[in-house]
């Protein structure tokens, strides 16, 4: 399994149909990082996620890959969004893999995920409007 960790995370960029053979192959790829070095980890689904990989991202949590912020802001699941911040507001500023961060990831979400990108605008502009007023 170790030899398949590297392409299945690379190919979770993008790559639908390698990321689908090799999780028949191996199906707990959904649940491992690969570590990059330098102490930067990455699963195939921070990579669907990062790079707007809606399908791989799906195909992974069928999977049981575990959802994560950065996936669900993707995937637009606003409700999942506004729990996380709502019981942690600074994760507004969390960074995902490659120091990507939430927004960035709501971003490549497209249309889909235009409700988290405009609940995400909203907490960012009424952190500013705070911080000028201090």
């Amino acid at each position: 399994m170790k030899d398949f960790i590297r392409p299945f995370v690379i190919a979770a960029h993008g790559d639908y149909e390698m990321v689908e053979h090799l999780l028949k192959i191996e199906p707990s790829l959904a649940y491992i990082e690969l570590d990059w070095g330098s102490g930067e980890f990455e699963s195939g689904l921070a990579a669907a996620s990062h790079t707007g990989s809606r399908d791989i991202a799906q195909l992974l949590i069928r999977y049981g890959a575990p959802k994560t912020l950065f996936s669900q802001a993707m995937l637009g699941d606003l409700n999942y969004v506004e729990m996380a911040l709502e019981n942690n507001p600074s994760l507004i500023h969390a960074k995902g893999a490659h120091g990507i961060s939430l927004i960035r990831h709501a971003e490549r979400g497209g249309y889909e995920a235009e409700p988290v990108l405009q609940y995400l605008n909203q907490l960012l502009e009424r952190e500013n409007l705070q911080c000028q007023s201090n």
